[in-house]
């Protein structure tokens, strides 16, 4: 998925967010009767028994860290996808050099070659498109909760409200702070950084920052953990170190193979 399409995708998202909090004012409780509302409370549910009457913000982060563990094979799926996509860009602008015509036969064939090449590497746009969609309802669903069912807005995690806004900035700036590890990491093994895909990696995390201040709290806890979770996800399973290391190692190959053949080649000229 493009850089423009992301920026969309989480403009949207804020969008929602405030959409909801503009519609959905009043109290939901056990006895409410629309399918949102028993969806928004049975999420509030499940966050009041991960918190073992200890802390609210304690079930926040466990049913953070519920909701990822479950979506990693679709989380998985994106962050290759997204690095396949990287990875394809060279060719896809060797394409757009060989067929620059901006008639119709030329986007056809350029259009054509580019779904090859995707073919080829295995790539879906779908792929990078649905964990968006999908955390989607569940951001929407737990700021609903924090400011619509009573015994989440007035839970606390250490000093913090969670039903309101934090005033001193420290979940927002962890969020923010960890979004940008997060699109770091993702983007450190890149063969090519475009100064779009750079623009996104400073520019995603003051988006976070301006949601996170504006929300309640326990939602800034919730991006703050999802990303942090990200960050080991990314470092862990998609480790950009590694990556370089054997896109290094694989070029060093290629150069051993043509020296071996250039001194063969020598070798057997001296003979005759």
């Amino acid at each position: 998925m493009g850089v423009k399409k992301k920026l969309q995708l989480t403009s949207l998202l804020g969008l929602s967010l405030v959409v909801m909090t503009a519609c959905g004012t009043s109290d939901v409780t056990a006895d409410s009767t629309d399918i949102w509302s028993k969806f928004v409370y049975f999420f509030a549910e499940i966050i009041r028994f991960l918190s073992f009457d200890i802390s609210i913000g304690v079930g926040i982060i466990l049913f953070t860290i519920l909701i990822r563990t479950i979506l990693l094979p679709v989380f998985q799926t994106q962050m290759v996808a997204s690095r396949k996509m990287q990875e394809a860009q060279p060719r896809i602008k060797a394409l757009r050099e060989q067929y620059p015509g901006r008639d119709m036969e030329s986007r056809t064939k350029l259009d054509q070659e580019m779904r090859k090449v995707y073919k080829e590497l295995g790539i879906k746009h779908s792929s990078s498109l649905w964990p968006i969609l999908i955390q989607m309802p569940v951001l929407l669903a737990l700021f609903q909760a924090l400011s619509r069912v009573d015994f989440l807005k007035t839970g606390h995690f250490l000093w913090i409200n969670l039903g309101g806004v934090d005033t001193s900035f420290v979940l927002p700036i962890l969020a923010a702070v960890f979004t940008f590890l997060s699109s770091w990491l993702s983007n450190k093994a890149l063969p090519e950084k475009s100064g779009a895909m750079t623009g996104m990696m400073y520019g995603m995390p003051v988006l976070i920052f301006i949601f996170a201040i504006s929300s309640p709290s326990g939602v800034a806890l919730y991006w703050a953990v999802s990303n942090a979770y990200q960050v080991l996800q990314t470092y862990f399973l998609n480790n950009p170190f590694k990556i370089i290391a054997a896109r290094e190692a694989e070029v060093q190959a290629k150069k051993d193979l043509e020296n071996r053949k250039r001194k063969a080649k020598k070798k057997a000229q001296k003979m005759k």
